[in-house]
């Protein structure tokens, strides 16, 4: 099988080099052409004042267990890799939830009753609605927004600010009132109802590209296979037989092809090609969602209550300690995910907020040396209601797709891409069989 197939991947993002490493573990010779100087997609480090940054935060969660099981096979180490820390959801000073190490799903419905900032009421009716959840195994008859549900189920507006919104946001990165709810219950299935260790928070010690895609490249040229940097794919002709990338450098036949490219990029490749008109109307059908992340740079004293905390009805929606979490010390990522306010002030004004917004909050007092505001203005799909999605497998056997926007039960997240990358090796794989 391995001598009959020979791939290329378009794009060297979690989904593409998820591609890549699950071909290479099975033997089969693989080349990744990415556009970019470095892997990574919209997960990648970057570098400024000589400070090792990411272009957006992300955080994964215990049930993610693809996307850690490929950092793994990479040679990862978890256990050194992240910060790993028990599910913990706080809004400094109005609202605290902390999950004790009990069997799931005891951990949340004890961590529910002992919340701080709900009244006994709201803290039932939270415990309620996550005890109904779980009695229709998570699956609704239809599909609604997530304000809906929380309608429907009694879910007052304390709790939705403080603990439904939040969630929401954090997992989909779409505002309540256009979110899935049945995408919102596929990560609560994962996280909150299986083993307790799902939920848990696992923080990156080292930057994002160092985390996943770069030891993916070593993993593939050390089993004969290239990725290619700097190398973007113009044009996809597919035939009986082959599929053909044409790139600057020429043009490179291949039995199948993964395109792992951004929705944007993998729609301007795919539109010549007639037979995938449906795969391009439903990639241009996507609407997209921002996620803005502000990093400030104080004195190495400055430090917060947490690794990761919220803010209640501020610009501000998380924040991550640096110092904590990867030994930078005073570094402060704020994060701010989804459309809002914020997209109408300038970078400067931005960081301003947010300076007086932790001044406001924690006493902190000293001017950062620094900051750096970056603004991925299509960070994810909008995960609303019913999205169609498009297939790994299209209409043509020898194209496939991946990225975190295909079809399947994750939103725009790390995992979601992983499988997707998974999937097409997988598809490949079994056709190659048949």
């Amino acid at each position: 099988m391995a001598q009959e197939l020979k791939i290329g991947v378009i794009g060297g993002g979690y989904a593409g080099m998820a591609a890549a490493a699950s071909l290479t573990q099975r033997g089969i010779p693989v080349t990744v052409f990415e556009s970019a100087k470095q892997l990574g997609g919209r997960a990648r480090g970057i570098t400024h004042n000589d400070t090792q940054l990411d272009n957006g935060q992300h955080l994964l969660l215990g049930c993610y267990r693809e996307t850690l099981r490929l950092i793994e096979l990479v040679g990862g180490n978890i256990g050194q890799d992240f910060l790993r820390l028990p599910l913990q959801l706080d809004l400094h000073g109005q609202f605290s939830l902390k999950a004790p190490r009990l069997p799931a799903p005891l951990h949340l419905l004890v961590a529910l009753f002992n919340v701080q900032g709900l009244t006994w009421i709201e803290r039932i009716r939270a415990a309620h609605f996550m005890l109904t959840l779980r009695r229709i195994n998570f699956r609704l008859s239809q599909d609604v927004t997530v304000s809906e549900l929380l309608a429907l189920h009694g879910q007052d507006a304390n709790l939705r600010l403080k603990l439904w919104e939040p969630l929401c946001i954090a997992a989909l990165n779409t505002p309540v009132h256009k979110a899935s709810a049945q995408v919102l219950l596929n990560v609560l299935r994962d996280a909150l109802n299986q083993s307790r260790a799902d939920s848990d928070m696992l923080l990156p010690r080292i930057d994002f590209t160092a985390l996943f895609p770069q030891r993916a490249m070593n993993f593939v040229e050390q089993h004969g296979g290239q990725v290619l940097l700097s190398t973007g794919v113009e044009k996809i002709e597919v035939h009986d037989d082959s599929v053909d990338l044409t790139t600057a450098h020429g043009i490179s036949a291949f039995s199948h092809v993964i395109c792992a490219a951004v929705p944007t990029v993998a729609a301007k490749l795919l539109r010549p090609i007639t037979a995938l008109n449906n795969t391009v109307a439903q990639i241009d059908a996507l609407e997209h969602q921002p996620i803005y992340t502000v990093y400030l740079q104080y004195p190495a004293s400055i430090t917060l209550p947490y690794p990761m905390l919220g803010l209640h009805q501020r610009i501000s929606q998380w924040l991550f300690d640096k110092g904590q979490i990867a030994s930078q010390h005073g570094l402060i990522a704020a994060v701010i995910s989804a459309e809002g306010i914020h997209q109408d002030l300038s970078q400067d004004e931005l960081a301003q907020k947010e300076i007086t917004e932790l001044r406001e909050e924690f006493g902190i007092t000293d001017a950062p040396h620094w900051f750096k505001v970056i603004a991925e203005k299509r960070a994810t799909f909008c995960c609303s209601p019913n999205l169609a999605r498009p297939l790994q497998q299209t209409a043509l056997p020898r194209l496939l797709l991946a990225g975190d926007y295909t079809a399947g039960d994750y939103p725009a997240t790390l995992e979601g891409a992983v499988i997707s990358g998974i999937k097409c090796a997988e598809i490949i794989c079994q056709g190659s069989t048949d």
